[in-house]
């Protein structure tokens, strides 16, 4: 989510800033309709936020999945992880205070923060793995073996659908891997698992993003303004919530006092 390089010898991969960006202008309007629908009482805010829920799993997860890439370019992702999770424990504690109906308990800014770190201990045997598609195959088998843990199995459903242990989710503590009961609550939600391994495969394509080799039209600009974006996800994400509310709030007192 921070601005990461790119190989020296073929320049900037514009492309990726670009996917960022546009994943973040997609997470922004899903946000602010959520904001207008259900923060404000507005029947069309309701009826867009429920209508692009569906999409909401896709452009998160090309999100991960370009984080992931990035972390190949990165000095050190240890470093970037620990800084993004106490920005992300902010979060947490900003919503509490502010409101504690929409708390963000393990929301993506905690996710990617964890995956971080992750990358950056596990460096070492990263580097020693050779193989690119095969470990991405196993990462796109894992995710679909893993997606329905909150709903207590494992499998993509029906005849493939293994059951699991109640007992998982009697608590919360497990919240972050994907088991909770009905009590947890967290406005922005992902889970390690299945989402991890979204972020693993951008991982191992990233392989390529650090030897130059990816196709030559991704290091080319098209769309400024969402690069522009996807270089500063960071801080849109803190501030989109509380602009948008403001908004809100001001367009609310215009009319009203129309």
């Amino acid at each position: 989510m921070m601005n990461e390089g790119a190989p020296l010898k073929t320049g900037r991969i514009y492309t990726m800033d670009e996917l960022r960006g546009l994943a973040v202008f997609c997470m922004i309007f899903y946000h602010g309709f959520y904001t207008v629908g259900y923060l404000f009482g507005n029947f069309w805010g309701r009826f867009f936020f429920q209508f692009f829920t569906p999409a909401e799993p896709f452009f998160a997860g090309l999100f991960m999945f370009i984080s992931g890439i990035a972390c190949n370019l990165s000095h050190s992702n240890l470093a970037r992880g620990l800084k993004l999770f106490a920005i992300a424990m902010g979060v947490t504690l900003v919503t509490a205070l502010v409101v504690p109906e929409d708390i963000i308990t393990f929301g993506i800014l905690h996710f990617l923060s964890v995956c971080m770190i992750l990358a950056g201990l596990l460096k070492p045997a990263i580097d020693r793995c050779r193989s690119i598609w095969i470990p991405v195959a196993v990462c796109v088998f894992l995710y679909i073996f893993t997606m329905n843990i909150q709903y207590g199995y494992f499998g993509p459903g029906g005849m493939l659908k293994l059951m699991l242990p109640q007992g998982l989710y009697s608590t919360n503590w497990l919240a972050p891997l994907g088991f909770h009961n009905e009590d947890f609550m967290s406005a922005d939600y992902f889970p390690m698992l299945p989402w991890i391994f979204v972020y693993a495969a951008g991982i191992f394509v990233g392989k390529l993003a650090k030897a130059g080799k990816f196709p030559k039209a991704l290091y080319k600009s098209r769309v400024p303004v969402f690069g522009w974006m996807g270089r500063h996800a960071l801080i849109l994400y803190i501030v989109h919530q509380p602009v948008i509310y403001g908004v809100c709030l001001l367009i609310q007192a215009l009319v009203s006092h129309g």
